[in-house]
């Protein structure tokens, strides 16, 4: 009897807090209290303002950085591919100007455009698109990111593209872009694939992407440089995919999409036997680990950007910008 006594007590218990946590629940409901879940929730990435302030705070660090040639003080505002360009750029400039950068000058972005677009989950991200006055005359597109709300704005995505060759984006009533899944398959390649397929273009050639300096003309320039006399060269391409280094697209007005992507590549310089390897430059020198003495490894970042169309076509590069990361000698 005890223990049947001790049952009715703990079903009186549970059904008590039971009717507890639906009476909270209706009361939260009836007061306007709602749970919002930003993760399920469609909503722009950002606001125009909030854009503005991160472009600020982008190009304030990093010409601080530039002009110190110190890594540290532009590191907290990238990432991904810029980072390790970024960061090598700056280390090679120490070792060679220790005191600073001696041609500094002061990168200004003007004409700025943003489209961002309204997306669920993480991360949001969107793109500032600006006239610079470094480089010649090009469009800086930078590709902001962020994982969380408390995190900062960081670019993850930097290329030049020439005037009138950045496309028009697909934009709702109010002004919002609209974000591509990278595993659609509505496009000619899919964004989550464009790095592979890239990498592999280099390699064995083909007709997936248009002809163009960073396409055919990149594979001609590494078949010219090939057949240069006392030196083998070879080269390795690679995807990457994850993380940081994760692609990003953007729906076009006309159906496609602006795709961002990064791949890694190897340069490896053999001399023949009793021929030495020469250095590129200092600021290769400056990246160069152990005693150049046969060959020379050279290890590059890209980021690219392509128009990748819908259903069928050739996609074609906008920009593609890269950096030399590391460099061994044997």
């Amino acid at each position: 009897m005890t223990r049947e006594r001790s049952r009715r007590r703990l079903r009186r218990r549970d059904r008590k807090a039971l009717i507890a946590a639906s009476l909270t629940a209706l009361s939260l409901t009836a007061s306007g209290c709602v749970v919002v879940h930003g993760e399920r929730e469609v909503l722009p990435a950002s606001t125009r303002a909030e854009a503005a302030k991160a472009l600020t705070a982008f190009t304030d660090a990093y010409n601080k950085a530039d002009k110190a040639y110190d890594s540290s003080l532009d590191a907290p505002y990238v990432t991904g591919a810029v980072a390790d360009i970024d960061a090598a750029r700056l280390k090679a400039g120490r070792v060679n100007s220790p005191s600073g950068n001696p041609r500094h000058t002061p990168l200004a972005l003007t004409d700025v455009k943003f489209t961002i677009p309204k997306k669920a989950g993480w991360p949001r991200w969107f793109v500032a698109d600006a006239r610079g006055n470094k480089g010649g005359n090009y469009r800086w597109v930078l590709v902001f990111t962020r994982g969380d709300l408390d995190e900062r704005w960081q670019v993850a995505y930097l290329t030049l593209m020439t005037p009138g060759t950045v496309p028009e984006f697909k934009k709702d009533e109010d002004g919002w872009a609209e974000a591509v899944p990278a595993d659609t398959t509505r496009l000619a390649v899919r964004p989550d694939k464009l790095s592979e397929t890239y990498a592999d273009y280099l390699k064995h050639g083909g007709k997936t992407f248009a002809d163009g300096r960073d396409t055919s003309g990149l594979r001609a320039a590494r078949a010219k440089e090939a057949k240069k006399p006392g030196l083998v060269r070879q080269f390795i391409d690679e995807p990457l995919t994850h993380g940081a280094y994760a692609p990003l697209a953007l729906r076009t007005a006309d159906g496609g999409a602006l795709v961002f992507f990064t791949t890694r590549h190897f340069e490896k310089r053999t001399a023949y036997t009793g021929a030495t390897v020469p250095i590129p430059n200092k600021d290769v020198q400056a990246l160069v680990k152990g005693e150049v003495k046969q060959s020379l490894t050279m290890e590059s970042i890209a980021n690219e950007a392509a128009v990748d169309p819908a259903g069928s076509g050739p996609v074609r590069m906008l920009g593609r910008a890269w950096g030399l990361t590391s460099a061994q000698g044997e």
